[in-house]
């Protein structure tokens, strides 16, 4: 009991600190992007530039998935074209740049590349596909009020607001996560992960990508328990899938998505977060 109470107060305060601190320097940076020349660039010509750019967008502006919803809508509104929404919408659940810091700070550099590389990759891909098969015609006329993408100006005490708030929505994840990681490290076997869910277990990788979903597990909460599972011998491509499928897709925002997306659309989304999810389990599977 000593020892899982030492593991989750160590893995706790490290979290805690480099969460904040990451958190509250990119609120600082996020006054300084020019958000509505970002959008005039997704306008462009030039898809596959246009697509990078949606990457980028999704990357700095960290929202969970369900916030994500108000600005596809906006984007919508403002003429987007249906690809590059769609690469915003698959990328930025997954792209948060604070949780990709702390992963690569806890997971490694190397883990967190990859996984903002496919990540990124599948996202551009999916866009493309779902326009390529005419599926705008599922998008409803939807209208919204209340939403400013205008670039703000900065200010500290509305940099220190925005990270407490941030802290409030997703700091109990991460607590959640690290009780959860110290519990394993402290209970479960290495033998038992080991033989059971090590690198032969190539099947877990779909069982991961389908239970991910109806989980939502925030990446928050799945950077620490993963941490421990790959420390104690778990494949690296089940712990991906999951991740990315329960960032990618969950329940409260396929929800919020009836709103604005007609029922072929919301099965054509889940079912590419799930290849989405698998396809990044796959290549972490030969890492």
């Amino acid at each position: 009991m000593i020892d899982i109470l030492k593991s989750f107060s160590i893995l706790a305060l490290e979290l805690t600190i480099l969460f904040f601190v990451i958190s509250f320097v990119i609120h600082i940076l996020q006054a300084y992007i020019p958000y509505e020349k970002i959008e005039k660039r997704m306008t462009g010509n030039n898809r596959i530039g246009a697509s990078i750019v949606a990457i980028v967008f999704a990357f700095i502006t960290p929202f969970c998935s369900c916030s994500t919803i108000p600005i596809v809508v906006n984007l919508l509104k403002n003429k987007i074209p249906f690809s590059i929404v769609m690469v915003f919408l698959f990328a930025s659940p997954v792209l948060d740049p604070t949780i990709i810091t702390v992963m690569g700070v806890v997971m490694g550099w190397e883990i967190a590349g990859l996984y903002t590389f496919i990540t990124a990759i599948c996202s551009i891909i999916i866009g493309f596909t779902l326009d390529h098969f005419g599926f705008e015609k599922y998008v409803k006329r939807v209208t919204m009020t209340g939403f400013n993408s205008s670039t703000s100006t900065f200010n500290w005490s509305e940099a220190w607001n925005e990270t407490w708030q941030l802290m409030k929505n997703v700091y109990p994840y991460l607590i959640i996560g690290a009780a959860i990681g110290a519990l394993i490290h402290g209970v479960v076997p290495t033998e038992w992960i080991v033989t059971w869910f090590g690198h032969d277990a190539w099947w877990l990788i779909p069982i991961a990508a389908v239970i991910g979903i109806p989980l939502y597990i925030r990446l928050s909460s799945m950077i620490p328990i993963s941490q421990v599972l790959i420390m104690k011998g778990m494949a690296l491509g089940p712990v991906m899938a999951m991740m990315i499928s329960s960032a990618g897709a969950s329940l409260p925002e396929i929800v919020l998505m009836k709103s604005i997306f007609r029922k072929k659309l919301i099965i054509a989304f889940i079912l590419s977060v799930l290849s989405m999810s698998m396809i990044s389990g796959i290549m972490f599977y030969f890492v």
